[in-house]
């Protein structure tokens, strides 16, 4: 268990990182600590976290500097990692190659902590992006690895050293792939989720962008519940040595989001524009969930009009667009 446990989480000024964080904090670790570059990061996303938890410690680090995290570790004590650290998808189709070396490097990093006996456990966040489109519905963990661009290809990557650090060096660690989560404090910038920027367009007046048909599908998770569920994975010794999905095994087109998300806003007959398919877009996602229950015991729930609701409110609350 997390509590009386010394944590660390990488990007966890970030959108699910810090969701994570307040996720831990109810479970009263002995020391927590976030480690982020804040490319995507923001220290308000942990506003919340050092109300509750105001011995909450934040390093400004890349977490693929070994010695840099490596005198972190061994300072602080770190026990657990969760890693959550990322240059995001959208990055990688403009600095491929920083990409890549940046989230390969992450993961290697973590693995020879956990090597070198500074980490006992590594909970490594990885991606659907891995799997690609989809092949086989609903997508189980054996599904072939078709990565479609290079942020998809670096997910891979680090997914397997992860696995051959465990083989080879037999750390004890764990591979989760989360699928899309949506929900409060995603970021609303450049490099913004698809709900933020609806929202943004909505309060403009501008019309909603669609790239392709809008018929492709995906997997929505609400972050929170992605936050519990990556505590839970650690919870359980069954879970070691795995890869494992984190979906509610619900697909969605983009079409039917957007229509409940305008919905949501109160302007269902907002205009809708169709653009040209973005580079590597995968075409339909589906996580099979079995083993996540089997391991377990419950599953995330399917995507709501409530949770729209919340992420809708946060977003014109906070002015975060």
């Amino acid at each position: 268990m997390i509590k009386g446990k010394n944590v660390l989480v990488t990007g966890g000024a970030g959108f699910i990182g810090s969701h994570l964080v307040d996720r831990i904090i109810r479970d009263d670790p002995a020391n927590l600590v976030v480690v982020d570059n804040f490319f995507l990061g923001n220290e308000d996303n942990l506003a919340d976290a050092r109300r509750a938890y105001p011995d909450l410690k934040l390093f400004r680090l890349d977490a693929s500097d070994l010695a840099a995290m490596h005198q972190l570790v061994a300072s602080q004590k770190i026990e657990v990692a969760f890693d959550l650290a990322v240059i995001p998808l959208p990055t990688s189709l403009s600095y491929p190659a920083w990409t890549i070396e940046t989230n390969v490097g992450i993961a290697t990093t973590l693995c020879e902590l956990a090597r070198w006996g500074n980490l006992q456990t590594l909970v490594h966040c990885s991606s659907s992006e891995a799997y690609g489109s989809a092949t086989i519905v609903p997508m189980d963990e054996n599904h072939p690895l078709l990565p479609s661009t290079p942020y998809a290809a670096s997910k891979v990557s680090a997914d397997h050293v992860v696995l051959s650090y465990i083989l080879t060096f037999g750390i004890d660690a764990v591979v989760v792939r989360p699928f899309n989560n949506f929900g409060p404090r995603q970021n609303p910038g450049t490099y913004a989720g698809i709900i933020p920027i609806i929202i943004n367009r909505v309060r403009k007046g501008e019309p909603v962008m669609i790239h392709g048909d809008g018929e492709q599908t995906r997997d929505f998770i609400y972050a929170p519940h992605t936050a519990n569920a990556l505590v839970r994975v650690y919870d359980a010794p069954a879970t070691r040595g795995k890869v494992i999905n984190v979906a509610t095994g619900y697909e969605t087109s983009i079409n039917a989001l957007i229509a409940m998300l305008l919905d949501v806003l109160g302007v269902p007959d907002h205009p809708v524009v169709h653009t040209p398919p973005r580079p590597g877009d995968v075409r339909r996602h589906c996580g099979d969930v079995r083993l996540f229950r089997e391991l377990i015991g419950f599953e995330p729930p399917a995507l709501s009009r409530a949770e729209l609701a919340e992420t809708v409110d946060w977003y014109l609350r906070s002015g975060n667009l």
